[in-house]
């Protein structure tokens, strides 16, 4: 059973189970904002957004990921983030990140669809080389 003060994050991606682990508390960006989640939560269902997942370890420290969107569940002290992508902050190439934000940038879009997917990956490369 896990104590009031910490909560279990379960991170899921369409490959594996990145995480499932107790933590003191966790923020992570929203489809319209950031949220922060601490033990004692009220239940949650909702849109996850692109950005930084920093999470508070029950044993001490903190831990940086990229997600890419998704779903999050908070039911009593769980709280399960179904990602598309989920990257380790120390993991990310920089570089590779601006030049990706580089190309989106350059990208012409011709419809509705492409202009959406575009600014989707001006975002993703943004705030991927924000958190590097």
């Amino acid at each position: 059973m896990i104590a009031a003060t910490e909560l279990r994050l379960v991170l899921v991606t369409p490959e594996t189970t990145l995480l499932d682990e107790r933590v003191r508390s966790m923020r992570f960006p929203m489809y319209d904002g950031q949220i922060g989640v601490l033990p004692g939560r009220a239940p949650l269902v909702g849109r996850l957004g692109i950005g930084e997942l920093k999470l508070e370890s029950s044993a001490g420290g903190s831990v940086r990921y990229f997600i890419d969107g998704g779903f999050v569940q908070i039911k009593g002290s769980v709280v399960t983030l179904l990602t598309d992508r989920a990257i380790p902050a120390d993991e990310i190439d920089v570089n590779q990140a601006k030049s990706d934000l580089a190309v989106a940038l350059a990208e012409v879009p011709t419809s509705e669809e492409s202009l959406a997917a575009k600014e989707r990956a001006v975002e993703r490369a943004r705030r991927m080389s924000s958190l590097g």
